[in-house]
């Protein structure tokens, strides 16, 4: 059940953060020239560090949300960073999936995760099943996580409920965008791009054990 007192003293924290543009925009362009080094994920180490890990693949969603203006692509790009994954042309693939082209619908938290999962969870055996169906499961769960936490899955119904009040709806017009950028929605919207890399990352990190 969504605790939305929470959630809204957490989306008056992002409003009034300091955010430290330099250092945030150039860890994001050192990503981008460099990409993601791949990572050995140790088992004890992920397991022992896990919440240390979850703070930070959290906060960075907020910040990379933040700099990209995107939600799917700072919760993909935190969780890719994080977990050593893929590369920067996912995160330019996750441009118009925020809301799914800002019409209001399915979360970039969501979906910025779960291209991450078919990283993380899926084969390179395109005809591996087994796989297939174990990633599909785990994304249903992640979703009914996330929709848990937030109360939600639609971009527009965290708006109205969680963060502002009332669907923005950005994607409709200059006019509307404006308003959402004057609202701090960019600040604000870190909110879905944290809660969702941050559980996302608790199912990949749950799945070693």
């Amino acid at each position: 059940m969504a605790d939305y007192e929470a959630l809204k003293a957490r989306v008056k924290e992002l409003a009034g953060r300091d955010w430290d543009v330099p250092e945030i925009e150039a860890r994001a362009k050192k990503l981008e020239k460099e990409g993601f080094p791949p990572k050995i994920l140790k088992r004890d180490e992920m397991l022992a560090d896990k919440q240390q890990i979850l703070d930070r693949v959290q906060q960075r969603a907020e910040e990379y949300n933040f700099i990209l203006k995107n939600c799917a692509q700072g919760t993909a790009m935190s969780l890719q960073e994080e977990f050593g994954l893929g590369n920067m042309e996912i995160i330019k693939a996750l441009t118009p999936f925020p809301g799914i082209g800002a019409t209001g619908q399915v979360c970039g938290g969501i979906t910025g995760s779960l291209i991450v999962f078919g990283l993380y969870f899926g084969s390179d055996d395109r005809l591996d099943v087994e796989a297939i169906g174990a990633t599909i499961v785990n994304a249903q769960k992640f979703m009914a996580l996330f929709e848990d936490e937030l109360g939600h899955r639609l971009c527009a119904e965290i708006h109205e409920h969680a963060v502002f009040g009332r669907y923005m709806d950005p994607g409709a017009s200059e006019e509307h965008m404006a308003a959402f950028a004057e609202a701090k929605g960019f600040e604000k919207c870190g909110l879905a791009a944290g809660i969702g890399a941050r559980l996302a990352a608790g199912f990949m990190i749950d799945s070693m054990a």
